[in-house]
């Protein structure tokens, strides 16, 4: 299979805690790996199958790449509590400590989106993530059951017809429920950067429905066929 000319952007698979603020941090690693996208990282390992590969390896419990730079809240970018409300910091960080977190991690992630829309290159992009197979307490739906896929755009990140197609390649593949923009309508790294390409969010559910293996090889095939019919 020669490139995908899509780019993909995965923020929620890292798991460090960088060392600017480790000895703040009270998560133990299982309640970090519980705040990001469990299996993003082998589903998602498809950077040599796509034109353009964005992720990072800090933890969506210490920066949260899918939120506004003033996002304050307790589960907004630089978190006082998981979404799981397991608070982050034995005292709270100080508005300087914040600031640099930013400044190190979530602003050259989204530098990097920018010119790869900016270079008119890419004619889409996808925002991948996992969600757990029920709504944690912080969240659209907490403890209703999810479907085994969401897509959203529902901010208009993207055509109408191109996120359509793209559910019905993976209807293809799967026999289980998806939702277009329900549980969530997209985040701010489709919404903020669809003004330079389109984009749609991806939402694999961690219900163990197909191995990481076999749901990677399943995402790879979708937007294969997605792209052959609609590029």
């Amino acid at each position: 299979m020669s490139r995908l000319p899509i780019v993909i952007s995965v923020p929620h698979a890292g798991l460090r805690v960088p060392e600017e603020v480790a000895d703040k941090c009270v998560l133990s690693p299982q309640e970090i790996a519980e705040d990001g996208d469990g299996g993003a990282a082998e589903i998602y390992s498809i950077a040599d199958e796509v034109g353009a590969f964005v992720t990072t390896d800090v933890a969506r419990a210490i920066v949260d790449m899918n939120r506004a730079r003033d996002d304050r809240r307790r589960d907004g970018v630089v978190k006082t509590h998981t979404c799981w409300d397991v608070p982050v910091y034995r005292l709270p960080l100080a508005t300087p400590e914040i600031e640099q977190l930013l400044d190190t991690y979530h602003a050259p992630y989204h530098e990097r989106l920018t010119a790869l829309g900016a270079s008119g290159q890419w004619p889409l992009g996808i925002d991948c993530h996992t969600m757990a197979a029920s709504g944690p307490p912080v969240g659209p739906d907490p403890g209703s059951e999810r479907p085994w896929l969401c897509l959203s755009n529902g901010e208009g990140t993207c055509p109408q017809e191109w996120i359509e197609g793209l559910a019905a390649c993976f209807a293809e593949l799967i026999e289980g429920p998806i939702g277009i923009n329900d549980p969530f309508r997209g985040g701010y790294i489709t919404r903020s950067h669809a003004a330079e390409m389109p984009w749609i969010q991806l939402e694999l559910s961690r219900a163990p429905f197909l191995s990481h293996d076999e749901k990677r090889s399943m995402v790879l095939s979708a937007f294969d066929a997605w792209i052959t019919t609609h590029l």
